[in-house]
């Protein structure tokens, strides 16, 4: 198969899982996760990832893992800082980038965001940018999306995604996130594909509820997997005192991340 942007991951599930790598080990289990649900996913790469290796080398795993796939996948940058990381990451072949300009007075975010979308389109990748802040449970606080602002920004940028604020945290550990759904109900009249990020502090009843009924399209999701790797990776190391291969660790966690990632898919799939 090839790569393919988020627009047409849509044509096969009715919301994306935007699933955040941060090595070969999650990389190898979200794909095959994928294919056994026979549902394309999107492979993200944020911030912490591109500090820890260089997006040159992402692109090149990412891209392979998407080629040698039966099904579609996507490649996408999340939270470019820049246009220059949202260019680099398109020249690398990424078929979605996301500009996170979300902490920018409201003309500055839009003037850079809508260059994104033009220069994404150029490539034939799709497009994300974000309006209100998205928090994080030991950091900075959400600010809510307005959505007068929402409503002015996916006018003028005509983004292809559009993440928003709405009672969702980055990096929470549990599903104790309290959805601002008469917020979100007000965005969602605007009929555009939204983005929900901190998707992990979600209940999956609620995560079900944006998709079905308010135009969620996809959520991010890493925090829960991660839990799932950490959880594992104990467990291995604590039954067997004699095992030190990294290959033989990895290999041992892979079951419960691919198990972890199809509950996730098969979750947003079955929603029609």
């Amino acid at each position: 198969m090839t790569l393919a942007n988020l627009n047409t991951l849509l044509h096969h599930t009715p919301a994306i899982a935007g699933l955040v790598c941060l090595g070969w080990e999650e990389v190898r289990a979200f794909v095959e996760a994928a294919e056994y649900e026979h549902t394309p996913v999107a492979l993200m790469v944020g911030p912490g990832a591109r500090q820890f290796m260089p997006l040159e080398i992402w692109a090149k795993m990412l891209m392979t893992a998407a080629q040698n796939s039966t099904i579609p996948i996507a490649v996408h940058l999340d939270h470019g800082a820049s246009l220059d990381e949202v260019q680099q990451a398109l020249d690398l072949g990424f078929s979605s980038v996301m500009y996170d300009g979300s902490r920018l007075p409201l003309e500055d975010n839009i003037k850079i965001t809508c260059e994104v979308a033009k220069r994404a389109r150029a490539y034939g990748a799709s497009s994300e940018g974000e309006i209100g802040y998205v928090g994080y449970a030991s950091g900075a606080e959400s600010l809510g999306t307005d959505p007068q602002e929402a409503k002015i920004f996916a006018k003028e940028t005509e983004v292809d995604f559009m993440a928003v604020s709405v009672g969702n945290v980055h990096l929470q550990t549990d599903t104790q996130a309290k959805p601002k759904w008469d917020l979100l109900s007000e965005i969602a009249k605007l009929n555009k594909n939204l983005a929900i990020h901190g998707g992990s502090g979600l209940l999956v009843e609620d995560r079900i509820r944006m998709a079905k009924e308010l135009g969620v399209r996809k959520f991010n999701i890493g925090t829960e997997i991660r839990q799932v790797y950490g959880q594992s990776l104990r467990k291995t190391l604590a039954d067997d005192k004699e095992i030190f291969d990294h290959m033989a660790i990895s290999n041992a966690i892979h079951p419960a991340l691919v198990g972890a990632v199809r509950a996730v898919i098969k979750e947003l799939r079955e929603l029609k």
